[in-house]
């Protein structure tokens, strides 16, 4: 993610009852227009950046893809300066922050509805725990993890934030593995954003389902961070804050192992606790 990611603004800073001018690095928030075939789908606000990995991320939680097989082509904004392999990617759309997704004959669905994700909140059309419960089975067994892999994880996801040490505005999602090897983090404004750049580029990369593998996130753990997990088959999820009352059901529901507050060297476990296991 570059610089772009973030806007040079001037302010006022007041410092020990002394006002004076300053410049500021802020987080960059843009709408990103999706659409399917030429058809608007989805308003989504955004960090720039990564976006590639954000639509696809973004379709395949919502069950319109199931991999990238599904994606035929993709166009985007000249600006976006982004590429894949799994696809080809046109960049020559006029209007700027603007992706159309093609698909292929074989995409799960179409969906039934535009939707609007803000960078508040990612939930689109899978809106309800029956919705959700339609599309996936419950988790399957395992992976178990150490105890004393978990806490770390907070500090790792702070470490390699770049964009949140020069704004303070910044959520990441990290992905790692059972032994805690960081595979991808991403950051956004939003996030569910930033888990759907991360599921995104594991779907690019034809790694989902991620059956052993570990999300951490900054922020707390809502119901779109679960509900994100869940369609990629990711069985533990982490949060440095405290989940909702949701989350926590969804996550009992399909037998995913929730953990908040991950502080220090504590952290609570609110479901499936037999995949952590003591040293």
């Amino acid at each position: 993610m570059s610089r772009a990611s973030s806007r040079r603004v001037h302010i006022g800073r007041w410092t020990a009852g002394r006002y004076g001018d300053a410049d500021d690095d802020v987080a960059a928030e843009e709408p990103l227009q999706l659409s399917l075939d030429g058809e608007p789908l989805s308003v989504v606000m955004r960090t720039p950046g990564n976006d590639i990995e954000l639509t696809v991320g973004l379709l395949h939680a919502e069950r319109v893809i199931t991999s990238i097989d599904d994606v035929a082509a993709m166009r985007i904004s000249a600006e976006a300066d982004e590429q894949e392999e799994a696809f080809a990617v046109r960049a020559d759309l006029i209007e700027s922050n603007a992706v159309d997704v093609h698909l292929a004959k074989t995409a799960a669905r179409r969906p039934r509805r535009s939707f609007l994700s803000s960078s508040a909140c990612g939930v689109c059309g899978a809106t309800t725990l029956s919705d959700l419960a339609h599309d996936h089975a419950p988790l399957a067994e395992g992976p178990v993890v150490d105890a004393a892999l978990l806490p770390p994880l907070a500090d790792r996801l702070r470490e390699r934030q770049e964009l949140f040490e020069r704004t303070g505005g910044l959520h990441a999602a990290g992905l790692f593995t059972r032994d805690g090897t960081l595979v991808a983090l991403r950051e956004d404004i939003g996030r569910h954003n930033a888990v759907d750049k991360v599921v995104g580029r594991s779907v690019l990369d034809r790694t989902v389902p991620l059956r052993d593998s570990v999300l951490a996130v900054s922020g707390r753990g809502g119901y779109e961070i679960i509900q994100k997990a869940v369609a990629a088959a990711i069985p533990i999820v982490v949060a440095v804050g405290a989940p909702s009352s949701l989350a926590v059901a969804t996550a009992q529901r399909f037998g995913l192992t929730l953990v908040g507050f991950l502080r220090g060297d504590r952290f609570n476990v609110y479901s499936a606790p037999q995949r952590i296991r003591s040293s």
